[in-house]
């Protein structure tokens, strides 16, 4: 692994979200497109790049532990470097068994399966082979994820002759590439096999040099995918034969794939594009890659990725020269071991991994659920769904911390996507007599979700009432980053309808001889009573909520009649209160803890993070003392999304000790524990004494943390490095820092203080930014910058 300090320029954040948003969700199979960016981007040089690297190939067994991650956003691939053989795990965000799954179980639940809810699987499995490069007849090796530029490359020598296997995911090409060249005056010869994995059968094209499948599910989703490959200037021949593209004693060799499914982000349509021919698309998708050269195709690619990529800049510390030499594994090993001994770059590289999987798993199609787009079978754990009470959330809380907020768009527009469904089922189920969290008002309206969701507007699992109003926290927080009001008025109905749902949900009570509003029978994630009222977890999302709401109704100039009676709802909500028996914020309107003391989930703590109620420098020191009492009480040990979450919330409290201890648990090597980190950088997450999987929310959910640790903001308010850890006090800058209120931030520093700071307006007009007890006002006009010279120290 490398980590030199970077000498890109920070591009800032000037996309139009609202713009984006404005346009009509596009078909999943549809190529992207990135306005203003450039076509093509020179590549950052391999001694500056930020770089994940391993002596061996992936072991295909373990893949999803040790193969490296690609993407587009639609298209993913794992893939594992071996030099005879190499195995690609091919997937698309939409490629979804399951559908609607509107008839209840018999207590008024879901149904969660494979058929009836759905899940998210492969597309195909892809085999390169070139016969005579055996890892034993090789030498030199190096597999590279190289995440300054967005690429993985393989390299090693055999004989005389010096090969490099580069690969990616085009977002503009909308394809997997395949570049082998050589250097020595060698040759390429070998094969690449495609097949389906449900069943399917490749056929040929030979005139065309193409080998496809296609087919449909159950459920009625057509799908296919295609391969094509093509020879360099140097000559060579390229064939076709049943599942093979077959390539002769050629000098460089391009090999292009891509797929897709007639899926489509439209209720009306019953998420299908009617007119949508998968295979047509597929075939003509790879044809039009492999018409420009591999550099070409290359070039365009990181061109696009590094628009992206570059916004953000991180120097966290220097590492030693030892620390330098080992390969990534070892560098995570001997971290681990040397627990005195920082690794400021293995950290760094830690974050902008994170970005690089955002950026490849997030553009404008379906959001990353809970494996983004990688899987390693077609039975992902809790079907690879979107997890709506943190996992879905916790994957999106990092873009606009990080510079990538424009990758938010695929969690919008799923959310309006699924509205009319949501909306559809809520009013037509939720009432079910046999749910036991119905309203005992007899009243419904709005729309809610269950605790698990697919593409399709089905719910799966249990009912989650109160996973209207999360969903609503994030959509709103990013209007925050944003300031986009074009953008605030398309997520409105949202708003809106969540507040209509509690509207006809609460219920009255009397606390302390005065008359409150609160949740009705309900549960808190996941533990506890299934049938408690007023849930710390619900109140304080709907304080939030209500908040939200109103003010984007005073932003948008709409709805006023209605935001009076939401805002007057939010007055009578019954907040938490500190247990006299425990000492902690109470989850539940009990002074006794009715649930497990360490459990994994944070619910009652959500106004600490990812909201802001609970603060220590807001006017309640008895619901901070409290809140932190509950922190401590659920202790620094849990798995890897839940470890990220704890993190976060200790940023908040200013305690960069125990945020950074957290930050450490997560980067420790994964060898069978509760959690760790593979040797590819995946979080693992253990479900059973034999097996683990991978979950991203840890490896989206930590860097988000380490942000917080450096930059904290809501609107009108930022605070530089508020939990700066020991590890990187000595000297360090952040540059393109996202910051609620609509602004990015710049800041160096050395041991732990400000030297350097400048404030960029993204939309943000008035801030108080504060850093070691000094402080200054600042305002802006969007666009504008300004070295905020009185918090240098």
């Amino acid at each position: 692994m490398s980590n030199a300090p970077s000498r890109r320029t920070f591009l800032g954040l000037g996309t139009g979200f609202g713009a984006a948003l404005a346009l009509n969700a596009l078909p999943a199979f549809t190529a992207h497109a990135a306005p203003n960016r450039p076509t093509t981007s020179p590549l950052v040089p391999a001694d500056d790049a930020t770089t994940l690297w391993y002596p061996e190939p992936a072991d295909e067994d373990l893949l999803i532990e040790q193969g490296l991650p690609l993407g587009n956003g639609r298209i993913g691939a794992l893939v594992g470097g071996d030099p005879a053989r190499e195995l690609l795990h091919v997937t698309d965000a939409s490629l979804w068994t399951g559908g609607a799954n509107t008839t209840l179980d018999s207590d008024g639940q879901f149904p969660y399966g494979r058929d009836d809810f759905g899940s998210f699987t492969l597309l195909a499995r892809a085999v390169l082979t070139l016969p005579g490069h055996d890892r034993a007849a090789v030498r030199d090796y190096r597999r590279t994820l190289d995440l300054s530029n967005g690429l993985v490359t393989t390299a090693y020598t055999k004989g005389k002759v010096r090969y490099l296997r580069e690969m990616f995911v085009s977002a503009p090409d909308d394809a997997l590439v395949i570049r082998l060249s050589q250097s020595g005056g060698g040759t390429l010869t070998g094969s690449l096999v495609l097949s389906g994995t449900h069943g399917e059968t490749t056929t040929p094209d030979t005139a065309r040099r193409l080998a496809s499948f296609t087919a449909a599910f159950a459920n009625g989703l057509r799908y296919a995918a295609s391969v094509t490959a093509t020879a360099g200037a140097g000559g060579g021949t390229v064939t076709a034969t049943g599942s093979r593209v077959t390539f002769t004693d050629c000098t460089e060799v391009v090999v292009v794939i891509s797929g897709g499914t007639d899926y489509a982000p439209d209720h009306a349509t019953g998420y299908r594009d009617l007119d949508a021919d998968p295979l047509r698309l597929a075939q003509s998708k790879v044809l039009a890659a492999a018409a420009s050269s591999g550099e070409a195709l290359r070039d365009t690619h990181v061109g696009d990725y590094r628009f992206r990529y570059d916004r953000l800049t991180l120097d966290l510390g220097s590492s030693t020269a030892r620390q330098r030499r080992l390969d990534t594994w070892s560098r995570l090993t001997a971290r681990a071991a040397d627990g005195s001994a920082p690794d400021p770059e293995l950290e760094a590289s830690y974050l902008q991994f994170g970005r690089y999987l955002t950026i490849c798993g997030s553009r404008d199609g379906l959001p990353m659920g809970l494996q983004g787009l990688w899987l390693e079978g077609n039975t992902p754990d809790w079907m690879g769904d979107y997890h709506t009470d943190v996992n879905l959330q916790m994957n999106y809380w990092f873009p606009d911390r990080a510079g990538l907020g424009e990758t938010f768009t695929a969690f919008a527009e799923y959310c309006l996507a699924q509205l009319p469904a949501w909306n559809k089922v809520t009013q037509e189920q939720f009432q079910d007599s046999r749910n036991r969290y119905r309203n005992t008002s007899g009243k419904v309206a709005g729309w809610t979700v269950a605790f698990s969701t697919n593409p399709y507007g089905g719910l799966g699992w249990w009912w989650h009432p109160a996973g209207n109003a999360w969903l609503c926290e994030s959509l709103y927080e990013h209007y925050e980053f944003t300031q986009d009001s074009a953008y605030l008025a398309r997520i409105h109905p949202l708003l809106k309808g969540a507040c209509e749902f509690w509207q006809a949900r609460l219920v009255t009570t009397t606390v302390d001889g005065r008359e409150v509003l609160i949740d009705d029978h309900d549960w808190s994630p996941e533990h506890g009573p299934q049938d408690a009222r007023g849930i710390t977890y619900t109140q304080e999302l709907l304080w939030s909520l209500f908040g939200h709401y109103e003010q984007a109704c005073r932003t948008l100039g709409r709805d006023t009649g209605h935001a009076a009676t939401v805002a007057d709802l939010r007055e009578r909500l019954h907040l938490p209160r500190v247990s006299a028996k425990t000492g902690w914020l109470e989850e539940w309107m009990s002074e006794d803890n009715l649930g497990e003391t360490t459990h994994r989930h944070l619910s009652p703590l959500i106004n600490l993070f990812p909201g802001d109620r609970i603060r220590p420098d807001a006017d309640d020191p008895d619901t901070l003392k409290g809140a932190t009492a509950l922190l401590t009480a659920r202790g620094m040990e849990s798995y890897g999304w839940a470890c990220a979450w704890r993190a976060a919330c200790w940023a908040r409290l200013k305690d960069a000790d125990k945020a950074y201890r957290l930050l450490l648990t997560n980067l420790r090597p994964w060898a069978g524990g509760n959690t760790g980190t593979a040797m590819n950088f995946f979080d693992m997450y253990r479900v059973s004494d034999t097996r683990a999987i991978f979950q991203i929310d840890a490896n989206l959910g930590t860097p988000a943390a380490m942000l917080e640790m450096l930059v904290y903001s809501r609107p009108g308010h930022i605070e530089l490095l508020p939990a700066l850890p020991d590890a990187w006090a000595a000297s360090g800058s952040i540059a393109g820092a996202g910051a609620r209120g609509g602004f990015t931030v710049d800041v160096a520093w050395e041991r732990g203080r400000v030297r350097r700071a400048t404030l960029h307006s993204v939309g943000g007009r008035e801030v108080t930014v504060t850093a070691g007890g000094r402080s200054t006002t600042v305002t802006l006009e969007p666009g504008e910058s300004v070295a905020l010279t009185e918090l240098v120290d």
